[in-house]
């Protein structure tokens, strides 16, 4: 259908920011915008001849080859990402939507350029993760100088208590020795309220309240919404046993979003990820459970390191190993403990036990 005013449709293809691509099930390139030859530094002729998979990052090479496989099958594909090598050697993250046709055997495909984002997103991290580090250590030095000092002072105490001060006659070694032993109940008070106040500042600021579940959750999901949507996930959330915790919300919030985009984001290739969250009461304990089908983890190669700091257990490249060790913290911040039960590709089940 003509519009009568000639416009040449050509001139948003050869003019976008945005990488445009025609791609073959072959794996080339069949047709590209001048942003693509741009950005990575080949002439559009060097990327048509080359397959596309040789300029993926290798560690990319695996996931975007499944995501290849996915697009061809069932439907479009939205939101992929994975990084590309320039022709000089540098790294360059791309977000991909992309629509199959199968009969055509193309591959029709829009990218931008994140890596600016991508960046500052490790920045944070990096500093999250520093800052988090330092904060515990300064904390577990504390506790270690207040614990530590528990013991001599104790003794200093007991020594102190055991002395038979009716055979000491001179008034004034009586005097001093009086003296020693106030100074050293003095100092015990002194340790004990030290350590009093470190868990009270722990505690500062984290105020308990009455949190309703479904709230929550909708609270959550509601920012990734186009997320939930993009990952074809199914959610389902069961809280009739029980429809209200005791928690911080802020705590709780983190734990939801860190579990639930994590199930996400682990999904097995080629399988929509499938998420399970129900509440319990069992033996007078509160509890929330999160089960998915996804990847899962080898628990014997990973035992003790899974809610570590900086730990990763996945080829995801943007996986930092801090979601799973903020939700630890926040459970165990408020008196309660959380467990896992996983197999590697049968998924994972995540149970938080709640102080009552």
């Amino acid at each position: 259908m003509s519009t009568g005013h000639g416009y040449k449709f050509e001139h948003f293809f050869e003019l976008s920011p945005d990488l445009l691509c025609i791609a073959g099930f072959d794996g080339y390139l069949k047709k590209i915008n001048p942003a693509v030859a741009n950005l990575l530094g080949y002439s559009i002729q060097e990327l048509m001849t080359k397959p596309i998979i040789e300029m993926v990052h290798p560690d990319d090479r695996d996931s975007t080859i499944s995501s290849q496989q996915i697009a061809r099958s069932s439907g479009p594909l939205l939101n992929f990402e994975n990084r590309y090598i320039t022709s000089e050697g540098n790294i360059v993250w791309l977000s991909w939507t992309s629509l199959a046709f199968k009969e055509e055997k193309l591959i029709y495909a829009i990218a931008k350029n994140i890596t600016y984002k991508k960046i500052l997103e490790e920045k944070r991290n990096n500093q999250l993760a520093n800052l988090t580090k330092v904060n515990n250590d300064l904390k577990q030095l504390s506790y270690t100088t207040s614990h530590d000092l528990r013991s001599p002072v104790g003794n200093l105490v007991s020594l102190l208590e055991m002395i038979d001060y009716s055979k000491i006659t001179d008034p004034e070694n009586l005097k001093y020795l009086e003296f020693i032993k106030m100074a050293a109940e003095n100092l015990r008070k002194a340790v004990d309220n030290s350590v009093d106040q470190l868990i009270k500042k722990d505690q500062i600021n984290i105020e308990i309240e009455e949190i309703n579940l479904n709230e929550i959750l909708n609270r959550v999901l509601t920012p990734i919404k186009s997320f939930i949507i993009n990952s074809n996930v199914t959610i389902k959330a069961e809280f009739t046993a029980l429809e209200t915790i005791k928690f911080n919300k802020a705590y709780l919030e983190s734990i939801f979003l860190n579990l639930i985009t994590n199930s996400i984001k682990y999904a097995q290739p080629g399988l929509s990820p499938e998420i399970t969250i129900t509440s319990n009461r069992i033996n007078g304990i509160n509890q929330l459970v999160f089960s998915d089908n996804g990847l899962g983890f080898d628990l014997e190669k990973f035992k003790g390191k899974i809610f570590g700091l900086n730990q990763t257990f996945h080829d995801a490249s943007d996986s930092k190993g801090i979601g799973l060790y903020l939700v630890y913290n926040h459970v165990n911040n408020l008196g309660g403990r959380i467990t896992l039960d996983s197999k590697v590709n049968e998924g994972s089940t995540f149970t938080i036990f709640f102080k009552d």
